[in-house]
């Protein structure tokens, strides 16, 4: 009988430990898909928000709203990043 309760104690830290594991599977893969770009909440590297100003670049020069020389010069700040 002695035994029986040792080892539902073990059982019980065997449970926790478990519990812990799958969180922490859990958490790396939210991390990891964060890292990769592919959520949402992505704070993004800086390439994402490079890529970003680009196409907000574009758009302003398709607009019409910059002239070339100024595109061509932003273009170039924006790729010294």
């Amino acid at each position: 009988m002695t035994m029986m309760m040792g080892g539902g104690c073990f059982g019980a830290g065997m449970w926790l430990f478990g519990l812990l594991t799958v969180v922490g599977v859990a958490l790396l893969a939210v991390v990891l898909t964060r890292m990769a770009g592919g959520g949402p909440a992505t704070g993004g590297g800086s390439g994402s928000r490079a890529s970003r100003a680009r196409e907000i670049l574009d758009e302003r020069y398709a607009r019409g709203d910059i002239t070339t020389e100024d595109y061509q010069e932003r273009l170039q700040a924006l790729d010294q990043r």
